[in-house]
């Protein structure tokens, strides 16, 4: 792994800008965290193993970007990603998933990953051999083999044979141009058979019922069905079915393990909600601290059992978050909070963050409502000031009610456009230009902020 040409800590941070608005320092951790991934895998192998992550738990109230910093960081590193809620493993009165399936679903994001490499990386031999099977459909081979050849003579096509290939010839380039995409073909497609296993889930764990699956998934023979289908459905069927006769499943696996192990992050939101209480004790805190303690292991680096092999996680990057508003991070069992050395408390939102929110980001809602009515060629234009009044309500509409961060500004966006985008195409035709002014921001969410029964408004 050549360093120089990946990232910088800074430019994983410029790349963050691009989607996320201030947390700083939270960037920063997280860049580092990840640029020091790259560094472990640069070092000596003998020294890899003891080179163990640094994990970070961010605080902070819902909707100030700690799920989209993770989120976004895995993209940046092109590793597997899984988010997970601490709440899912524990509920009052009985115990929840089990704490390794948040594993179990690393690698299986890992094998799509790893699948989706392999299918783009053989892309051309799939679609060469595709439409040879869809040119085989349309116009089958007439060559003959001869009864009796002599020696190594060459001999020459008849007629119906020369005929044949330059009309597969001609009908090979009007596929690879796509001009037959809505003509139907009947193709042959599998089908995996074999009884679902759903009653006998209540009497075993996750691991045992994807494993007797899998098992009988493989005893069973694959059937096939004739279906009658145009030609571009039939490229998309035919393509999987290419791909999976193509790739090399064992070896997909051994890397995706390699890759979890490596370059894994999960997420695990709501952690707080799994926090005992300071001086509490039993009751649903004893269910809390019991998944503090399956955490433990997995988190600290043990070995767990998946469909597609063992991995282990002694390296693989977990990032926490959760407000905590009521428990706090020392509610935690101590060591737990040894195994996230990295604390980064999330700021607040102002009003300015939302005005940067709304007008600086790649995927900013504003730009997101644009494409959307370009679709129907209605041009939507915001005024500077309305974005500044949009900031301004969804700031103050998290400070009277429940602050939800900027998913507000889902709420206050949806209300201010939604009657537009129902008029749309029926009143407001093609080519139309819709303005959004402070005037016009006034007058359709004004009762947002008289109500003071706002509660169908949240999200």
């Amino acid at each position: 792994m050549d360093l120089q040409e990946l990232l910088t800590p800074a430019q994983i941070v410029a790349e963050l800008d691009k989607y996320i608005i201030g947390q700083q320092e939270a960037k920063r951790n997280v860049a580092i965290a990840l640029r020091n991934r790259w560094r472990r895998m640069a070092a000596p192998e003998s020294f890899q193993k003891e080179i163990v992550p640094n994990n970070i738990l961010m605080i902070g109230s819902t909707g100030v970007g700690k799920t989209e910093i993770a989120r976004r960081l895995a993209r940046l590193a092109h590793a597997p990603f899984t988010k997970v809620e601490a709440s899912k493993f524990t509920e009052v009165g009985y115990v929840g998933r089990d704490v390794e399936s948040m594993v179990r679903d690393l690698v299986e994001q890992s094998v799509h990953m790893v699948k989706a490499e392999k299918k783009e990386s053989l892309k051309d031999k799939i679609t060469e051999q595709v439409e040879e099977a869809i040119l085989d459909i349309l116009i089958p081979s007439v060559k003959k083999t001869p009864s009796s050849a002599i020696g190594l003579e060459t001999i020459p096509l008849d007629d119906d044979e020369e005929l044949n290939e330059k009309t597969r010839q001609l009908f090979r380039e009007k596929i690879k141009r796509g001009e037959l995409e809505d003509r139907k073909i009947e193709i042959s497609v599998q089908q995996s058979g074999g009884p679902g296993l759903g009653v006998m889930g209540g009497a075993m764990d996750e691991m045992s019922m994807m494993q007797i699956q899998e098992m009988i998934g493989s005893m069973v023979p694959k059937k096939t069905k004739k279906r009658k289908v145009t030609i571009a459905e039939a490229r998309k069927l035919l393509i999987e079915e290419e791909a999976s006769k193509l790739i090399d499943m064992d070896e997909v696996k051994a890397e995706a393990i390699r890759k979890a192990e490596n370059l894994g992050i999960i997420f695990i939101d709501e952690i707080d909600k799994i926090a005992a209480k300071s001086g509490k004790s039993g009751g649903p805190d004893v269910s809390r601290e019991g998944v503090q303690r399956d955490l433990l292991p997995v988190v600290e680096g043990t070995t767990v059992n998946t469909k597609y092999g063992t991995i282990t996680t002694d390296h693989i990057l977990f990032i926490a978050a959760g407000a905590f508003h009521v428990a706090k991070p020392s509610d935690l069992i101590p060591e737990l909070q040894g195994r996230f050395p990295i604390r980064v408390e999330l700021n607040s939102l102002t009003a300015a963050d939302f005005y940067k929110i709304l007008k600086e980001p790649n995927n900013a809602l504003t730009r997101q409502y644009e494409v959307l009515l370009k679709s129907e060629h209605v041009r939507l234009e915001f005024q500077d000031d309305a974005l500044h009044h949009i900031a301004e309500i969804a700031f103050q509409l998290n400070e009277e009610m429940e602050n939800i961060g900027a998913r507000r500004l889902h709420t206050v966006m949806s209300q201010l456009l939604n009657e537009f985008l129902f008029c749309i195409p029926d009143t407001i035709g093609p080519f139309a230009h819709i303005c959004i002014t402070k005037e016009l921001v006034q007058e359709k969410l004004g009762s947002l902020i008289k109500n003071k029964d706002l509660s169908h408004y949240i999200l």
